[in-house]
């Protein structure tokens, strides 16, 4: 049978792949240590899980709206409201499966055959692929370690073509933890806004900023930026509900908002019903969860720095926000999936290459994983430098 050419080109997720590899060398009793997770290592909050168990119990699983319950809807816009400083009514609301799910939602509504998106590398792997999905070309936007991952002004502008239509803004950033603060985004919101390029703010990693940093979302920069801008959030990472599928974007217009539905409801149609009921509870609930889980990833941060930061070979720079630390291996003389594969086969530590993010002379560690295999799996690291000739 034939696939389609279109998803011949798609690429596998390599931090899937990794991750689905780690677990099947688990499974068969091999002592892994794996820092691939992009998802947080503590349960659901009890809280949370009651609330879909009080919906379940209630009878509260049959189809929804397919954009989403309107008591979720209420409680989305309350949290821009007070968290964001951002205006939005219910039908700016679109409530998807996971905030990847209104990523792509956006490219498929605003993308046509041959449109560029510019995407600032290093970037999340998916992003490019989604692009490609909808038809799009990804206009891969290179950034500096010494500049802090960010995008500069006149890099942006020689980027931009009468073909753009969209630059994908990732703050705090998977993979390299970076954050844009409010005058870096008004460093380049001219420039969006003079050529009307349509802005995509995923802002997944909110929640998790450390350091005494802020969250700025670009849409409360004003008015023009304000109708430029789809904002992508989620319960996924600050409530530790990956496998909930709740994810949402908040368009610029309800007639955006609305394209937005009529895709859903031609493909997934609702997010589950008592999953949407437990995000309202993550929402508007008790937010101390949140506050603990990003005080335990920021110990964790700071031992994994100065650990990596000691070793042979290998460097990184302090992530602001997310759970990731992004790690230069040039000095190895060896590409990332090289030395991932072989750090895999030989100590049995999973990482992920840093090449699907844009950049092979670096890999991804997690620090979502427990203190006790972080040392365990950073003794191994440590070791292998060592003897690596």
């Amino acid at each position: 049978m034939k696939i389609s050419r279109r998803i011949e080109k798609v690429k596998e997720s390599p931090t899937l792949a990794i991750t689905a590899k780690a677990k099947e060398m688990k499974q068969k009793g091999d002592d892994v240590v794996s820092f691939g997770a992009g998802e947080p290592d503590f349960d659901t909050p009890p809280h949370i899980k009651s609330a879909a168990i009080k919906a379940i119990e209630g009878g509260f699983t049959k189809y929804t709206a397919s954009s989403g319950i309107p008591e979720l809807k209420k409680a989305i816009c309350e949290k821009f409201r007070d968290d964001n400083g951002l205006a939005y009514e219910s039908s700016q609301i679109v409530v998807s499966c996971g905030a990847k799910h209104s990523l792509y939602n956006i490219f498929q509504v605003i993308c046509d055959e041959g449109d560029e998106v510019i995407i600032p590398s290093p970037y999340w792997v998916s992003y490019t692929e989604m692009v490609r999905l909808a038809g799009g070309v990804p206009v891969i936007l290179d950034t500096k370690q010494a500049d802090g991952f960010k995008v500069k002004p006149d890099a942006l502008k020689k980027a931009v073509t009468k073909k753009t239509v969209a630059f994908i803004l990732n703050s705090p950033s998977n993979p390299t933890g970076c954050i844009y603060n409010r005058s870096d985004l008004e460093s380049i919101a001219d420039i969006l806004i003079d050529n009307k390029i349509t802005v995509i703010s995923d802002e997944i990693y909110e929640k998790l900023i450390y350091d005494g940093e802020k969250h700025v979302s670009f849409a409360s920069l004003g008015k023009e930026a304000y109708g430029l801008t789809f904002t992508v959030n989620g319960v996924s990472k600050a409530y530790s509900m990956t496998g909930w599928r709740i994810g949402y974007l908040a368009a610029p217009t309800k007639e955006l908002s609305a394209a937005v539905g009529r895709l859903q409801d031609h493909s997934t149609s609702n997010p589950v019903s008592f999953a949407q009921k437990s995000a309202v509870e993550a929402l508007k609930g008790d937010q101390r969860c949140v506050e603990q889980m990003a005080a335990e990833f920021k110990k964790r941060r700071d031992y994994m720095v100065e650990r990596i930061n000691s070793m042979k070979n290998i460097s990184c720079v302090k992530p602001r926000g997310a759970f990731y630390l992004f790690c230069d291996i040039s000095k190895t003389k060896m590409g990332s999936f090289d030395f991932s594969k072989k750090l895999l086969e030989e100590t049995k530590v999973a990482v992920i290459p840093g090449e699907p993010f844009g950049w092979d002379t670096h890999i991804r560690l997690s620090f979502a994983t427990g203190m006790d295999e972080i040392k365990k799996g950073l003794d191994r690291l440590d070791n292998w430098l060592k003897a690596l000739k």
